[in-house]
């Protein structure tokens, strides 16, 4: 079965061979109408999809995964592998619920995938469960909420001696603190994080962890610090082909060249632009919230007011939820400073 960990190892050739066996593996399991064969085929597809930034088709399969789990006989469907299936397709789907714009129905997909982790008591499974809550709290910039949850995770993990997921808890963890007022410890901490993760051969979520290191340098002020980080997290994209942190990536790109100098505000300019045609073709909403916001502000610094907000005004006004988050928060905020000023 392909399932659990196996595609956290694998490079840019082995995502289109990790496809093309989901493939073939699912139209198997059609022919013989095999309920976990079917479960493993949508989990391949769908975290292989997750990966490449095909956010729509990911959703479809991890649903549809989702829907095969039968939680009272987790034996015969998720517990072949390493990892309880019903549980991985909830923490992937939480977060491809979160990329196209419900964050909602993300952090609820999330506490299900808990939930059925402590159901089932499979501790490799929880681990993966609260890294995984942890990342969806991240994507909604809920700090504490993180920190609880990647606590959890690393003292789990240091129990069992899962070095897979004390390094991807410390990283989470380091992100936290720096956004609580702690960006040094939390620097450090996504650094050896980021060591640790490494040394288990794992390949799949670095551009992600060096654009939290990124950003903990720009908390901190290191703006030439966070943009070489990131042009490495760029040079990752580009080889391996992992691009569902990509649009972030070069919105994060912008905001620490406007750090860095007020001389770059049009090549920040130019990385907000492509921040959105990237979340536009990968039909990623809240990663088009967050780039058409930056660029709003922007414009609003230089006296465009009435194409700021007739940049974010549609954007803001397609999410019917997640209103309690600081991304549509912030939207909102920045909306009302520009209807004022008009």
């Amino acid at each position: 079965m392909l399932q659990g960990l196996w595609l956290f190892y694998v490079g840019r050739a082995e995502y289109q061979v990790a496809h093309e066996l989901g493939e073939q593996l699912f139209a198997l399991a059609q022919r013989q109408q095999d309920a976990a064969s079917l479960l493993s085929a949508h989990l391949t597809l769908g975290l292989t999809l997750c990966a490449l930034g095909a956010f729509v088709p990911a959703r479809t399969h991890l649903e549809q995964g989702i829907a095969l789990y039968d939680p009272q006989h987790p034996r015969s469907l998720g517990r072949s592998g390493l990892q309880d299936g019903g549980v991985v397709c909830l923490g992937f789907g939480a977060q491809v619920l979160w990329y196209v714009g419900f964050p909602d129905q993300a952090r609820l997909r999330s506490h299900q995938g808990l939930t059925l982790a402590h159901h089932i008591a499979h501790p490799f499974s929880l681990a993966f469960a609260l890294c995984f809550a942890a990342l969806v709290h991240q994507l909604r910039h809920e700090a504490q909420a993180v920190q609880a949850q990647a606590d959890a995770a690393i003292t789990l993990s240091c129990e069992r001696d899962f070095a897979f997921y004390v390094a991807f808890g410390t990283i989470l963890r380091g992100w936290a603190l720096a956004h609580q007022g702690r960006a040094q410890e939390g620097i450090e901490q996504i650094t050896q994080g980021l060591r640790a993760f490494r040394a288990t051969g794992a390949e799949l979520c670095r551009p992600y962890f060096l654009a939290l290191l990124a950003e903990a340098y720009s908390i901190s002020g290191q703006s030439e610090a966070g943009l070489t980080v990131l042009a490495e997290a760029l040079a990752l994209v580009d080889t391996t082909g992992e691009r569902y942190y990509e649009a972030e990536i070069h919105r994060l790109k912008g905001e620490l060249l406007r750090q860095q100098s007020s001389s770059n505000q049009t090549e920040a300019e130019s990385c907000f632009h492509h921040a959105i045609s990237i979340a536009q073709s990968q039909q990623a909403k809240s990663w088009e919230l967050r780039a058409t916001t930056s660029l709003a502000r922007l414009w609003q610094q230089h006296g465009r007011r009435q194409e700021a907000h007739d940049l974010l005004a549609p954007i803001y006004g397609w999410f019917t939820e997640g209103f309690d988050t600081p991304d549509l928060k912030d939207a909102k905020a920045l909306l009302h400073e520009l209807e004022d000023g008009r």
